[in-house]
This record gives structure tokens, C-alpha cells and sequence, in this order.
């Protein structure tokens, strides 16, 4: 019978470790989806990128009180859970504090970690405070109803209540300390559930046990139903963020890459010497993509599917965008947000039909993202500068906009006047080079 507690707890392990290794394969494979693009290249620079921008949040704390509130919810978050180690250990093995054989620099961590749990518990108060109370313009975009939202706070309250789980577990365990339990030996400091200890000073024995396994229990059940619910959640950024800004583009944010098929052709054109009726060279292969530009989640490349499921829903580039900042329809995080449940949609449908994507009459250009909001796009890189996880919404743009102009011949008809000029004057202006300077002389 005294094994019981140990095997359920294994059992729990096994259960939400074993789901979280699922999601993250429906994950990976759902990005697999997207065409193949190199980020092999420059490994030092990539490298540097993930440390100063994902580890060292060095585009957070440009917004000071939101990046400082951020970096104490991450680091704290993260330091306290080392004590997950131990609480694993402990529930395999039915021991009690099993590093406390450390002495001293155990007492040392334990305390850290409560100071850390104070301060979260703190900024995650605040930060709710300013989703719902201040209610900061940009947590109340049109995209940011409904579940969106929710899912802001949901996370916000689990944050909450495993500090709170965490705290009183080590204010009952070090009252039980203090009253010599059995298996409850002398271990840590507790500066900051030290201070509700004479809340439970008259409590039984008996009844202090009980609080102190249930907010154990609760504390690691809460933190893998946490683990767990990141799959569903824009909080996958908790992992995602360091592989993202790892293959992030290196390339001046002014650079577009373009297509090689037109590219050479472009290259047929102004050679003096090229015959573009001539038969290509023997053995050659002709790369002719089967679709220009972008109509589906499919049709872009992997790296932009990661930036899908690794964005924040923070909104920093919406509210950067010049084109949202004059009610234009366009908001960079909606088209993030759009392409990772379309993106979601088709892993679905893959799961329901054995492995096999069956084409569902949608496509995310028109279903999800209308040709108003990806010509309202002005092309300028605020959005990207402005991400703290280096997601770039105008690459997805663009490549949908190739798509509007070089498959469905949509583009907007002062675009195609542009267009036309330059190819008939030179420039962009409906007048012959002949009169271009008239306006000079009036």
C-alpha cells in the first residue's frame, strides 16, 4: 500500500510527458509541411541571435515595463521549476526533499526560488492588470476576441496559482518541520512562506499533511496540465522562441529574395546574345515552380510555418504597423494568427484521414486572409523590427501578394498602372521621357 502514492505518480509522469511528446510531433510534422529553405548558412551569427534575442530577451526590455515585467516571469519561471527535479525524484522514489543533502546551498536555492515565486506572482498580477484593467489598446484588437483573449488570461492564472501552490507547500512543509513529523526532516529556508507559517501553527499534524501532499500534488499535476496545454496555446513561444530566432532571416530586412524562375527569365530579356526559343542544354533541368508565390500554408516554407507557432499574440507589430495605425484593415499579428489555424486546420484534417491531406474547399488566402488586408501592407519592416522573436508577417505577405499578382492576375488597378508605365515610359508616371521635366517650366 505505501507504494500506491508512488506508482500513481508515475503513472501521471508517463501520461503527461507522454502527451506533450505527441503534440510536439503533430507540431513538428505540421511545419514539415511547409517547401524546404536553407538556414544552414552563417551558424556563429544564428547562434548569437538566439542567445542575445530569445535567452537574453534583448527585444523585450524595449518596452521597458512590459520587457522587465516579462524577463521576471521567465526567468523566475523557469529557475523555480529546477525544483521539479526534485519533486520528480521525490515522487518516484517516495522521499522527501531528496537534495537536501546539499546543506547550505540547498537552504540558498529554496530561498531563491521563493523570492523569484514572490516576484512572478507579483508581475503576472500586473500583467493582467494591464490586459484588463489599464486594457492596453493592443490586447483588444478585432483578432483578440474570443479565445485569444481567454487564452491570455487562462495562462496567467495558472501562473498564479502554482506560485501560490508552491508557497504553501513550503509554509506547511516547514511547519511540519518545526513540529518534528516523521519523514518532514529539517531542509531549506523560507523567507517568503515563513511569513504565512503562523497561519497553520494550530493546525493538527494530521491536517497539515493533508495541505502540504495536496499542494504538492496539485503544484506538479498543474505544472504538466501547464506543459500540456501549451500545444493549444499561443504560449508555445515558451519553447519555439529559441529555434525561431535561431533560422531567423540574417538578410538586411530591405531585401527581398526573389524567384529564380523569373530571375532568369528576366536575364533572357536583356541579353543581347540570348535565344529564348532555344531547347535548354542537354541534361538540363528546368526549375519551373509548380505555383508562384503563396495561396496556402502549404505553399510557403517551413521557417514561416515555425514563425506561425511561435508568435507571442503580444501585438507589438500591429501596433508598430503605419498601415493599422490608419485604419487600414491590416494587423501583421491577424495574419500569424491566421496562418497557424490554418496551418492547425490541415493538421486535423490530416489526423482524421489516416496521414492524407484531403482538400477541404479552403485555402488560407480568401478564407483567412483577404487580398485588402495583404495590399494594405506598405512593405515598410516595422512589424518584424518590432517582433521580440524575430516572426517576420511580411514574408508571408509578400509571397501571398506574389501569388495575387503572377497567378490570379489580381493585382490592384493602381498597381497595374504602375506596372504598365514602367514598362512602356521608364518610370512609374503615365508621361512620355520626352515631357517628364514640362512641369519645370510652368
Amino acid at each position: 500500500m505505501q507504494y500506491i502514492p508512488n506508482i500513481i505518480f508515475v503513472i501521471c509522469l508517463v501520461v503527461g510527458l507522454g502527451y506533450f511528446a505527441r503534440n510536439i510531433r503533430k507540431i513538428i510534422r505540421n511545419i514539415r509541411l511547409g517547401k524546404a529553405i536553407d538556414r544552414s548558412d552563417q551558424k556563429k551569427e544564428r547562434l548569437n541571435a538566439m542567445l542575445r534575442i530569445a535567452f537574453g530577451q534583448s527585444k523585450m526590455v524595449r518596452r521597458p515595463i512590459a520587457g522587465v515585467l516579462h524577463i521576471v516571469v521567465y526567468l523566475g519561471f523557469i529557475i523555480i521549476n529546477i525544483e521539479v527535479i526534485e519533486i520528480i525524484i521525490d515522487g518516484i522514489f517516495g522521499t522527501h526533499r531528496i537534495l537536501s543533502f546539499l546543506g547550505g546551498f540547498y537552504d540558498f536555492l529554496i530561498g531563491s526560488f521563493e523570492i523569484l515565486a514572490l516576484l512572478v506572482l507579483v508581475s503576472v498580477i500586473l500583467m493582467w492588470g494591464r490586459r484588463n484593467i489599464i486594457r492596453l489598446k493592443r490586447f483588444w484588437n478585432p483578432e483578440m476576441e474570443g479565445w485569444p483573449k481567454n487564452d491570455g488570461n487562462f495562462i496567467l492564472y495558472f501562473e498564479m496559482v502554482l506560485m501560490v501552490l508552491f508557497l504553501l507547500m513550503n509554509a506547511t512543509d516547514a511547519q511540519l518541520q518545526n513540529m518534528g513529523a516523521t519523514h518532514y526532516n529539517i531542509a531549506g529556508a523560507f523567507p517568503i512562506s515563513g511569513i504565512i507559517v503562523p497561519l497553520f501553527e494550530n493546525m493538527s499534524q494530521g491536517t497539515l499533511v493533508i495541505i502540504e501532499r495536496s499542494a504538492w500534488w496539485l503544484h506538479i499535476l498543474g505544472i504538466l496540465v501547464f506543459l500540456n496545454y501549451l500545444y493549444f496555446s499561443k504560449h508555445l513561444h515558451i519553447l519555439l522562441a529559441f529555434p525561431n530566432t535561431y533560422y531567423a532571416n540574417l538578410s538586411p530586412q530591405g531585401e527581398l529574395d526573389s524567384l529564380d524562375s523569373v530571375t532568369n527569365e528576366v536575364k533572357l530579356m536583356i541579353d543581347p546574345d540570348a535565344d529564348p526559343f532555344a531547347n535548354p542544354p542537354e541534361g538540363a533541368v528546368e526549375e519551373t515552380p509548380e505555383k508562384f508565390g503563396a495561396a496556402d500554408v502549404t505553399d510557403l516554407n517551413w521557417v514561416q510555418l515555425l514563425n506561425a507557432y511561435t508568435c507571442t499574440e503580444c501585438g507589438r507589430c500591429t501596433s508598430e504597423c503605419p498601415a493599422n495605425q490608419t485604419g487600414k484593415k491590416l494587423s501583421p499579428r491577424k495574419i500569424m494568427m491566421d496562418t497557424r489555424d490554418r496551418l492547425q486546420e490541415i493538421g486535423d484534417n490530416i489526423d482524421k484521414n489516416g496521414g492524407e491531406i484531403v482538400d477541404d474547399g479552403k485555402q488560407l488566402l480568401n478564407d483567412y486572409i483577404t487580398p485588402e488586408e495583404l495590399w494594405a501592407c506598405t512593405s515598410c519592416n516595422a512589424c518584424v523590427e518590432a517582433c521580440p522573436v524575430s516572426i517576420s508577417p511580411l514574408s508571408i505577405i509578400v509571397d501571398m501578394r506574389r501569388y495575387l499578382v503572377m497567378e490570379e492576375s489580381a493585382a490592384p488597378s493602381e498597381l497595374n498602372g504602375m506596372m504598365t508605365n514602367i514598362e512602356n515610359n521608364g518610370a512609374p508616371w503615365p508621361f512620355n521621357q520626352m515631357d517628364r521635366l514640362n512641369w519645370s517650366k510652368e
